[in-house]
Formats: C-alpha cells, sequence, structure tokens
C-alpha cells in the first residue's frame, strides 16, 4: 500500500484539467437555461463520463503511476493504453464538444462560429479539420503513434527529454485515440460515419498491428530493447522479463478494448440490416441474397399441362 500512497506528484496540467471542468461546468450551466429537462439529463450523464477520462488522465500523470513508469517498462505500457485507449474513449462517449462551445460569450461564441464555417478566409482550416476528421487519416495515425513510439531510438528521446515524453508521446496518444474513437463511437453532436465492414476492418487490423508489436517484443527476440531500464538500482525485474510483461498487456488490454467495441459495430450493423450478411452485402454493393423459405413461398414452378406449359 506504501506503493500506491507515495511518489504523488503536482503536475501543472492538473490545473489546465480544472479550468477545462468549470467550463465545462459553465457550458452546461446555459445550455440547461434552453433545454427541455429530459435533455439537461442527458448531457450530465454523459459529462460524468468526460469527467472520468479528466480523472484517469490525472491519475496517468500525477500518481505513483507515472513515478512507477520510470523503474518499469510495463508500468510504463499500462500508462499507454490508458492513453490511447480508456481515456479517449471516455472523451468521446462524454461529448464535451457544446458545452466547451457554450462556455464562450455569446458574443465570441457567434463571431468564431461565423468564421469558421462562413468566412473564406478559414477555407484551409476547414480543409484542413476534413482531412483530420477522415477516417482513413484517424486509423493511420493512431497506429503509426503506437509504432513509432515504441521504436527504441524514439522511445528512449521521450524517456530522456520530458518535454518530448508530455507533448509529443502522450499529447499524440490523446489526439489520435479521440480522432480514432470518434470513427466508431457516437460524440454528440457528431455520428460515426463509416460503414460497418470499414469499422470492423480497422478495428481487426488495429489489434493485428498491436499484436504484432508485442510478439515482437516478446518472443522474436530475447533482449531488452529500452537501455533505459537495463542499469536501474534497486529493480530486481530483469529488464527482459519487464519488457514482456509489457507486451503481455499491450496484447491482452488491446483485445480488452478493442473487442467489445468491435461487438457494438456488428451488433449496430445487424439492428439496422438486420443481420450481419445484409450488413455485408450493402456495404460493398450487393443485392442482398433472398431468404430460401421466402424464395420457395414466391417462386414459380413450371407444370406441363397436356402440352402446354404455364406457371403456379
Amino acid at each position: 500500500m506504501s506503493a500506491l500512497a507515495r511518489h504523488w506528484s503536482f503536475d501543472p496540467m492538473t490545473v489546465v484539467l480544472a479550468l477545462t471542468v468549470v467550463a465545462h461546468e459553465v457550458g452546461l450551466a446555459r445550455l440547461g437555461r434552453r433545454s427541455t429537462p429530459e435533455n439537461a439529463r442527458r448531457r450530465r450523464r454523459r459529462s460524468l463520463l468526460f469527467y472520468g477520462a479528466l480523472v484517469v488522465l490525472v491519475l496517468t500523470i500525477a500518481s505513483p503511476l507515472d513515478y512507477w513508469a520510470n523503474y518499469y517498462f510495463y508500468v510504463h505500457m499500462i500508462e499507454h493504453i490508458l492513453l490511447m485507449f480508456a481515456v479517449p474513449i471516455l472523451v468521446v462517449l462524454g461529448a464535451p464538444w457544446t458545452p466547451l462551445l457554450f462556455a464562450l460569450p455569446v458574443t465570441t461564441r457567434r463571431r468564431l462560429g461565423r468564421f469558421v464555417y462562413l468566412s473564406p478566409r478559414a477555407g484551409a482550416l476547414r480543409r484542413l479539420g476534413r482531412m483530420v476528421r477522415s477516417r482513413w487519416v484517424a486509423w493511420g495515425s493512431f497506429n503509426l503513434a503506437m509504432l513509432v513510439w515504441h521504436i527504441p531510438s524514439w522511445f528512449e528521446l521521450a524517456v530522456r527529454n520530458q518535454a518530448v515524453h508530455v507533448w509529443l508521446m502522450h499529447g499524440s496518444f490523446l489526439a489520435t485515440g479521440v480522432l480514432f474513437w470518434l470513427q466508431f463511437l457516437p460524440s454528440t453532436p457528431m455520428k460515426p460515419t463509416s460503414g460497418p465492414l470499414w469499422q470492423i476492418g480497422a478495428l481487426v487490423s488495429t489489434n493485428a498491428i498491436m499484436t504484432m508489436l508485442a510478439i515482437s517484443m516478446s518472443i522474436l527476440t530475447t533482449v531488452s530493447w529500452y537501455p533505459s531500464y537495463s542499469h536501474l538500482r534497486g529493480v530486481s525485474l530483469s529488464p527482459f522479463a519487464d519488457q514482456q510483461i509489457g507486451a503481455a498487456i499491450l496484447w491482452v488490454c488491446g483485445d480488452f478494448w478493442a473487442l467489445p467495441v468491435l461487438g457494438l459495430v456488428i451488433r449496430r450493423a445487424m439492428d439496422q440490416q438486420g443481420s450481419l450478411a445484409g450488413a455485408i452485402d450493402r456495404a460493398i454493393g450487393r443485392s442482398p441474397s433472398p431468404s430460401y423459405f421466402r424464395g420457395v413461398a414466391t417462386r414459380t414452378v413450371p407444370v406441363t399441362v397436356e402440352g402446354d406449359t404455364s406457371s403456379t
């Protein structure tokens, strides 16, 4: 228990997160004055998910988890899983976009909206926004961030340089994680636009990439990749065993987050199309195959009567 009670730290980011909560509450109050009670309750329920994301983020950067990540590679991998999966998923489900927008004064909000959506000067910004939100950029950037920051030279750079570690490594995990999970989960006022076939392929391929990364770090090598964990005083766990445990965490926890979302996508497709086969047919542009029994009931059967052919 002492390991959990000690080594808490203060991170300036916690001040930013506290101000974010205040702004979100201001936006909720302003929206509540112009909404029905049911809509207000729905936004409040979503806000709890968003605040849960902020709590997990604080635990990741200020709790003993961050301290022990300097000594154990597998603890560092727990941080990465939280930053790429837990926090972004809770942010997406929490949908803080509209409340945070309404935290701005009404004149500022209107001026910003006119500029972003109507001004010709913001054309490049709108195109950039569409590109960043596109499904292929979201999928590619998420997997690229996962792979690049586990390359030994890049990982060691982040360990040596705190600014790179916090703003580039952790920042890229959070940003690409939110963009990735927006492709699968509704986040008012945004909804996923990709079909179930693409969503299933993106989840399965991402899980396969994580699996191959984990296998590379544990089964396909016999040495530790990361020198920063090789000569730490007071650590009895061998660097390679530490790396193997971290790889197992990536492997298992990747499945833990991906499989429920995969099940949600399949269930959503079946609800919309009546069956998974129907959803796949629609996704690939093929006409649905008729039911066997429906075909038996409606097809015509030629019958020959006294040399004459008719149908019944």
